[in-house]
C-alpha cells in the first residue's frame, strides 16, 4: 500500500531517531560493500582511503564554492585536479574544469562547441553527431540547448560506422563525439578516424572518457592493448572524465578537459546587470558543493600512480576471470568486442531477464540491458569471480520465467536526482 504523502513536520525529530529512521530506509538499497553490485559505486577495496574521504568531507561538508575568492583552498584544488588529469591524458597546456558528474561534462563540452561555432561561423542552431552507443547526456544536453542531436550506427563490434557518421555532418555540425568507452559494450570508437574526420571539416570531436579516463591510462601501462583515444590523437578538442568512477573518490566529481587553453572561456557565463554584482561561473551549477572538490583532490594525492596501477590491476585480474566464467557457459556471449572492464553478457537461446532474476535471488546486482546483463568491475571483484561464476552457471541451468524487470539506466521513476 502507498505510503501517506508526506507533511512538513510541526516538530523537530531527535538525531537518534532520524538515524534510525534512515537505517530503517535504506535497508531497501543496493548492498555496493559487499562487492555484488555492478554499478553506481566503484568500489576501491580500500579501508585507508575511505577514512581519509569521511576524514576530507567532514572537513568540507559546509563550504561553498561560489565564490573562489572566499575559497581559495578549492580554486588550488581544482586547478591541480586539473592539471593532473590533463598530465594524465597527454593535453598539457590545455585547460578545463570541474563538474559534479559526467553529464554535466558532457553538458558542458556540448555547451561549448555551440558557443564556438556561433562565434566562429555565425551558427546559433548547431547539430551534433554521436553514436548509438554514446551516454544519453549528448541528447539531454542537445535537448536543454536545443540542438539537433544526430546519430550514427555502430558495427557488430560495437564501435561506430565512421562513414555512416561523416555522412551525417553537414554545415551546421559542431560536434563529433566518439566514446572510449561506450557504456553498453564497454568499446572504444575509433577516435583516430572520428578526429580525423572532424579535423577535415573544420569542426570540434569530444571523447566521452566518462567511464574510461581514468583507468584506460593505468590498463595502457600494465601492458593491455588500448586503441588510441586521448590528447595524443590529433584533432581531438576535448575529453570528460569521471573521477567517481575509476578515480574512486565519492560522488559528484567529473573533469571536463581542452586541447586549447582558450576553449574553457566558452564555459563561462557572466553577468553584472543586477544591483548584486557581477556574477561568473564556469559550470551550470553556481553553488557548488566543496567536499567532492577536496574529496577527489585528496584521492588522487593519496593513491598516486602506484596506487592506480595497483587497482587497474586488480579490475584487470577480476575481468578477465569474469569473461573466462561467461565464457565457460556455452549458452551465453560477451556483446561486441569490450576493451575495458565493461562488458555485456547475452544469449541467443537463454532468456538473460530470468538469469538477471535468479543472480538477483542469489545477492547479485546486475544491470538490466536491453540485449542482456551489464557488468562494470571493480577492484573489490577480484575477490568474488568464482562465486560469481558459480551462480551464474547455477542460474543458466534452472532458471524459470522472466518476472519482466526492464531495461533503464538513471532516475526512471519520480524525480531523476
Amino acid at each position: 500500500m502507498d505510503e501517506p504523502a508526506a507533511t512538513f513536520p510541526e516538530e523537530g525529530a531527535s538525531a537518534d531517531e532520524l538515524l534510525d529512521r534512515i537505517d530503517a530506509l535504506a535497508g531497501g538499497d543496493i548492498d555496493w560493500r559487499s562487492g555484488r553490485a555492478f554499478s553506481l559505486v566503484y568500489h576501491p577495496d580500500d579501508e585507508a582511503l575511505h577514512h581519509l574521504q569521511e576524514a576530507v568531507g567532514r572537513r568540507y561538508l559546509h563550504e561553498n564554492a561560489l565564490n573562489p575568492f572566499k575559497y581559495p583552498s578549492l580554486v588550488h584544488m581544482e586547478q591541480d585536479i586539473v592539471g593532473m588529469a590533463l598530465a594524465l591524458l597527454h593535453g598539457p597546456g590545455g585547460s578545463g574544469s570541474l563538474s559534479s558528474g559526467g553529464t554535466e561534462s558532457i553538458f558542458l563540452a556540448v555547451h561549448t562547441a555551440r558557443s564556438w561555432i556561433e562565434q566562429r561561423r555565425g551558427i546559433d542552431r548547431p547539430n551534433i553527431v554521436t553514436p548509438a552507443t554514446a551516454h544519453p547526456a549528448f541528447a539531454k544536453a542537445c535537448h536543454y540547448l536545443r540542438i539537433e542531436h544526430r546519430t550514427a550506427p555502430v558495427g557488430a563490434d560495437g564501435r561506430v560506422d565512421v562513414e555512416a557518421m561523416a555522412a551525417l555532418i553537414d554545415d551546421r555540425t559542431a560536434l563529433l563525439v566518439g566514446s572510449a568507452p561506450c557504456y553498453p559494450f564497454g568499446t572504444i570508437d575509433p577516435i583516430p578516424a572520428i578526429a580525423a574526420a572532424a579535423v577535415e571539416r573544420g569542426i570540434l570531436c569530444h571523447v566521452d572518457a566518462c567511464l574510461g579516463g581514468w583507468l584506460l591510462p593505468w590498463w595502457e601501462r600494465l601492458g593491455e592493448p588500448v586503441r588510441p583515444w586521448d590528447f595524443r590523437v590529433e584533432g581531438v578538442t576535448s575529453i570528460s572524465a569521471d573521477i567517481h568512477k575509476y578515480g574512486y573518490t565519492y560522488k559528484g566529481a567529473s573533469t571536463v578537459l581542452y586541447r586549447d587553453a582558450d576553449m574553457v572561456q566558452h564555459q563561462w557565463f557572466l553577468y553584472d546587470d543586477w544591483p548584486g554584482g557581477l556574477y561568473g561561473s564556469i559550470t551550470a551549477a553556481g553553488t557548488r558543493p566543496a567536499a567532492p572538490m577536496a574529496g577527489a583532490w585528496a584521492t588522487i594525492r593519496f593513491l598516486g600512480a602506484e596506487g592506480y596501477l595497483a587497482k587497474a590491476a586488480m579490475v584487470r585480474d577480476a575481468t578477465r576471470a569474469f569473461q573466462a566464467g561467461v565464457r565457460a557457459i556455452p549458452e551465453l556471449a560477451i556483446t561486441g568486442e569490450p576493451d575495458m572492464s565493461v562488458f555485456e553478457i547475452g544469449s541467443a537461446t537463454v532468456d538473460m531477464g530470468a538469469v538477471g532474476d535468479v543472480m538477483d535471488d542469489r545477492g547479485w546486482n546486475l544491470d538490466r540491458q536491453q540485449g542482456g546483463l551489464h557488468l562494470m568491475v571493480s577492484p573489490y571483484h577480484v575477490h568474488l569471480t568464482d562465486q560469481f561464476g558459480s551462480d551464474l552457471a547455477d542460474a543458466v541451468a534452472g532458471h524459470g520465467a522472466s518476472r519482466g524487470k526492464a531495461a533503464g539506466y538513471g532516475g526512471i521513476v519520480g524525480h531523476e536526482g
